[in-house]
């Protein structure tokens, strides 16, 4: 999947190419750093600030108006309504429990872990979920996403030394 965005992207330069990834679902900077570095052997501190920018730009726009746009479009659409049950039972399965024991911090240990699932996208629901007011979710957001970010990257330039050596 990610190739074909790449292929979309065309002639985009590529630190604005990593940027967009770490705006995508599932993505997230947890794809883009490692593409950043290993497929395109960018500039290290560069690829890390346009993935955690990059990483951000949406999570605001999800705090802002994604309880707007649910209501919205559960009120015409049964499927949507469905959709957005699943997305909330979904989240609060994988982390309603740690936020009822460690309270908003869960949002930063939740979005610094890079596995799939985890993030600052599902995070965003989570803070909306709990009524985490919005400076408060996006602040502890981003710090999961920060110490994300240098996770992934460590975990990137070890396999780029691991695979240097190969």
């Amino acid at each position: 999947m990610t190739e074909k965005i790449i292929e979309l992207l065309g002639n985009i330069p590529e630190i604005f190419i990593v940027g967009i990834l770490a705006m995508l679902p599932i993505v997230e900077l947890r794809g883009s750093i490692p593409i950043g570095i290993l497929e395109y052997n960018l500039n290290i501190p560069l690829v890390y600030l346009f993935s955690v920018i990059g990483n951000l730009i949406p999570i605001v726009f999800i705090l802002l108006f994604l309880d707007k746009v649910d209501k919205w479009l559960r009120k015409r659409s049964k499927a949507m309504n469905t959709f957005f049950d699943w997305l909330y039972k979904r989240t609060y399965k994988r982390g309603g429990e740690q936020f009822k024991k460690w309270g908003a911090v869960t949002l930063i240990i939740f979005v610094a872990i890079p596995l799939p699932i985890t993030g600052a996208w599902t995070g965003s629901v989570l803070a909306l979920l709990f009524d985490v007011p919005f400076k408060k979710a996006l602040f502890l957001i981003g710090i999961g996403v920060i110490i994300s970010g240098v996770v992934v990257t460590t975990l990137s330039l070890t396999a780029k030394g691991f695979l240097g050596y190969l």
